[in-house]
């Protein structure tokens, strides 16, 4: 078992026992559902140091949602990154949220300029990734009844604490199997 499987193993187990109260009405974690590709994406992509390691949110619904794959919009997580694998689905799946896997047809616009500038740029992901590595600081998806995404930062302060400490956990590890010089938050910015 590499590092990261077992990191993520362990901010599987972390996560698994938190509740959230409405307005959430539906947690996705890709981290589950969408393992092999994510799995995938360390073994192809996640060994040995970095020189940065490039910090998201939380996935998006058409990006790592669908694919396990963070900023994953599928056609540069299919074709570029040549990354494709079986997609579950979440034990309780919104009906304005469905997870169609690498079938999905929706773009994730900030995978899509993330993955772009990357092969702009460094053309291969090997180069790309000699010097970066991209994840999520946390894997859980957030809907509202109506299927609207709800950001970590929104959760009520006794439901961050637990999820924030599991994610701190996991990034903390993380940071110490890639001894990045720098970690760069992409995104907007919050206050946690």
């Amino acid at each position: 078992m590499s590092m990261l499987q077992e990191i993520t193993d362990n901010l599987v187990t972390n996560l698994s026992g938190l509740n959230f109260a409405p307005p959430v009405t539906h947690v996705y974690n890709p981290l589950v559902y969408a393992r092999d590709a994510w799995d995938l994406y360390c073994e192809k992509y996640g060994q040995g140091q970095r020189e940065v390691l490039l910090l998201g949110m939380n996935p998006g619904p058409f990006g790592m949602s669908q694919c396990g794959v963070p900023f994953g919009e599928i056609a540069h997580v299919r074709d570029w990154l040549d990354i494709q694998a079986p997609v579950g689905k979440p034990p309780v799946e919104h009906p304005k949220r469905p997870i169609l896997g690498f079938d999905c047809s929706r773009s994730e616009v900030s995978g899509r300029r993330l993955w772009a500038w990357a092969k702009d740029t460094f053309k291969t992901p090997e180069a790309f990734f000699s010097r970066f590595f991209i994840i999520n600081y946390s894997p859980l998806v957030f809907m509202e009844e109506s299927g609207r995404n709800r950001v970590p930062e929104k959760l009520p302060k006794a439901e961050r604490t637990p999820m924030y400490a599991a994610c701190d956990h996991a990034l903390r590890q993380t940071v110490e199997h890639f001894k990045p010089r720098f970690v760069l938050g992409v995104g907007k910015s919050i206050s946690m």
